[in-house]
């Protein structure tokens, strides 16, 4: 796994961005690689979420460490919210089930549900499926550009020694880090606050979330979940 944007990410992230930094997008593009949630009323909610519900899913949290703005739902198609959906798989609950073709990450609940949230994930040439499974977490990681990454970017060498964490940090507020048979992959799911990556494909294997949505993923997800990517 192959990631430019994530490779050997610590626990802790700290540390603001500073003028010259360099732009999210252009290390998700460059790369070789909480809060409201929806209840389960049965196995389904409705297909539409309005703009009321999006609003209080995807609002500011101030409490983070570094506090978090509002998602500008605008950027964001609305098959993207997250939301409780009729789910069926073999998978136990608390199960992540990544559908890539789909742009889609669910957590398997119980009763034949699953929570759905909205992706991006890698683009044409970095796409991969298999099982694997969660071998860390971290909350604001620091992110250090893998050496093959910088040597395509140089302007990514400032970050060898690690960029701390961060709004600005492409591992965002939560990352859940991917092993596979006690080997980190380098593939991470992780934090986006670029609203409008979602439902695309952008990174080398990766796979982003709204930071709003990755912190709802993240405190239901403890080490050691299974993961599954299927095929694209």
């Amino acid at each position: 796994m192959i990631l430019d944007w994530r490779r050997g990410s610590a626990p802790a992230r700290g540390g603001a961005a500073s003028h010259g930094r360099l732009d999210r997008r252009s290390f998700l593009a460059g790369s070789a690689m909480g809060l409201g949630t929806l209840a389960l009323g049965g196995c389904k909610t409705s297909d539409s979420t309005s703009l009321a519900e999006a609003a209080s899913l995807y609002g500011p949290l101030p409490q983070e460490k570094f506090p978090i703005p509002a998602v500008d739902i605008a950027k964001v198609d609305p098959k993207y919210y997250r939301k409780t959906v009729a789910y069926e798989t073999k998978e136990a609950p608390g199960t992540i089930i990544v559908d890539p073709k789909n742009y889609y990450v669910y957590r398997v609940e119980d009763g034949g549900a699953a929570t759905r949230y909205g992706a991006n994930v890698g683009r044409d040439g970095f796409l991969w499926s298999g099982d694997a499974y969660v071998g860390r977490k971290s909350e604001w990681a620091v992110w250090t550009p893998p050496k093959e990454m910088i040597k395509r970017q140089p302007e990514a060498a400032k970050y060898a020694r690690g960029m701390p964490g961060g709004l600005d940090n492409p591992l965002g507020a939560r990352t859940l880090h991917l092993y596979q048979n006690g080997a980190y992959t380098l593939y991470t799911i992780y934090a986006t606050s670029d609203p409008e990556t979602i439902g695309s494909g952008i990174t080398s294997g990766c796979v982003g979330l709204l930071s709003q949505d990755m912190i709802h993923l993240y405190a239901r997800t403890p080490v050691k979940t299974k993961v599954v990517v299927l095929p694209a």
